[in-house]
């Protein structure tokens, strides 16, 4: 176990750059923070680097650490590579798992469309998870999932699901290819999303908080769905309408 004490310590420098999502994907490492997160991050020990911790805390008895690098810091390290207002003083990074890019019958995939809030994409994150979903798809203008902010919505499902970048456009080719339907999300040229059958191999798309999918997206879908609204809300908050939909869909 190593033991650091200076906050110019290369080592601290380096963890403290993980908050950006510039050296997040030159390194493709990550840092996660907080007692849960760590502890679901060691279920899958060959994706952590290393586990660091401050002197002022003790490491569960239970966490299986064994062949880690373990690090021992100070009070004041831990708060300078924190995100949190209030650290709980334990950490850990970890390795970026690389996704798996095949699109099998039989599976259920979300399709996110520049949402940028950190808290929607950990929430849909995390309730894809729990639904069951197979694939999260990332495209462009969408939020860094390994921000830090998004790692502590999600609540561990990182860990669990399988995540994924990349042109949106390309996959709803791949998906039509593979008889796939692709549901958008949008009152224009929308039904009722209960019109729709649950089944057990779907893609499901949501977008930006403000503008929705795109238009571009939207043509290419099999179907556009939305959720009626029976009270006096505008809308519904992209988190909660897509878990909405993919329990539906899950039937």
């Amino acid at each position: 176990m190593k033991y650091i004490e200076s906050l110019k310590n290369p080592q601290v420098k380096q963890w403290k750059k993980l908050l950006t999502k510039k050296e997040r994907e030159k390194t493709n490492t990550y840092i996660v923070e907080g007692f849960h997160l760590v502890e679901e991050a060691l279920k899958n020990k060959e994706n952590i680097v290393e586990v660091i911790y401050s002197e002022e805390i003790d490491l569960p008895g239970h966490w299986d650490v064994s062949n880690l690098s373990i690090t021992k810091i100070t009070p004041d390290i831990s708060k300078t590579i924190s995100d949190t207002e209030t650290t709980q003083g334990v950490f850990a990074i970890c390795r970026m798992i690389q996704p798996s890019l095949s699109i099998l019958k039989g599976k259920s995939y979300i399709l996110i469309d520049a949402v940028q809030d950190p808290g929607n994409i950990g929430t849909i994150i995390r309730t894809s998870d729990a639904a069951g979903i197979d694939t999260v798809i990332l495209g462009q203008g969408t939020v860094d999932v390994y921000n830090p902010k998004v790692l502590r919505s999600a609540q561990g499902s990182h860990f669990h699901i399988n995540l994924v970048f990349g042109n949106l456009e390309e996959w709803i080719q791949k998906f039509d290819q593979e008889q796939i339907p692709v549901y958008g999300t949008a009152l224009e040229n929308g039904i009722p999303f209960k019109q729709v059958q649950p089944q057990e191999s779907f893609a499901l798309m949501v977008g930006n908080e403000g503008s929705g999918v795109s238009k571009n997206l939207l043509s290419l879908t099999k179907q556009n769905l939305y959720i009626p609204i029976h009270g006096q809300a505008e809308s519904l908050n992209v988190a909660v309408a897509a878990g909405i939909l993919m329990y539906y869909l899950k039937g």
